[in-house]
Formats: C-alpha cells, sequence, structure tokens
C-alpha cells in the first residue's frame, strides 16, 4: 500500500517544495494501490508519492503548503523537465493496466 505514514508523505512532500522553490501537486487515482501524487516545482523538476487513497493525499498536500491542481493544466505540463532517463524508461513501459 502507501509508503510510509502520513507524516512521513507530509515531510516528503513539503520537503520537495522547498528544494525546488515551491510545488504544485495533481492527486491521481490508482485503484488498489491508493492515490499517487506528482509534485511539479517551480524549477521544472517533478517527483511523485503515494498515499493510501485520495483524502490522504490531499490533506498531505494541504499540510504541507502545497497547491493541488484539479487537473493537469496546459501550464504545469509544460513546466515538467522530464529527463532522458524518464523518457527512455516510459518507451519501455507497456500499456497494461
Amino acid at each position: 500500500m502507501a509508503q510510509g505514514s502520513d507524516t512521513t508523505l507530509t515531510a516528503g512532500i513539503k520537503s520537495f517544495a522547498a528544494g525546488h522553490g515551491g510545488a504544485k501537486a495533481v492527486i491521481e487515482y490508482v485503484g488498489k494501490r491508493g492515490a499517487r501524487i506528482v509534485l511539479v516545482g517551480q524549477d521544472g523538476e517533478w517527483s511523485d508519492q503515494f498515499a493510501d487513497d485520495t483524502s490522504a493525499a490531499r490533506k498531505a498536500c494541504e499540510s504541507a503548503g502545497v497547491e493541488v491542481e484539479n487537473e493537469w493544466e496546459r501550464e504545469l505540463m509544460e513546466q515538467m523537465r522530464p529527463s532522458n532517463d524518464l523518457w527512455r524508461s516510459m518507451s519501455r513501459r507497456s500499456m497494461a493496466r
């Protein structure tokens, strides 16, 4: 299930935001795994974290002072700077869900 406690999740989100000039989050429901929080820093770097469910994800972001976007906005996607390693890993993934 989720990685770490709510406190650990909030601390991880705060740490990412602090290290990247602030951040915004998009929360994605991922079935039995819970919820994925995709964090996009003001500098274009990004990371993700997992929570037990979407309400826990929203609560952690709120506690960390990170704004949650309702969907992937064009500006947010354009701000992301995927690494070459990410593109390579994405090209190897199958679309099975």
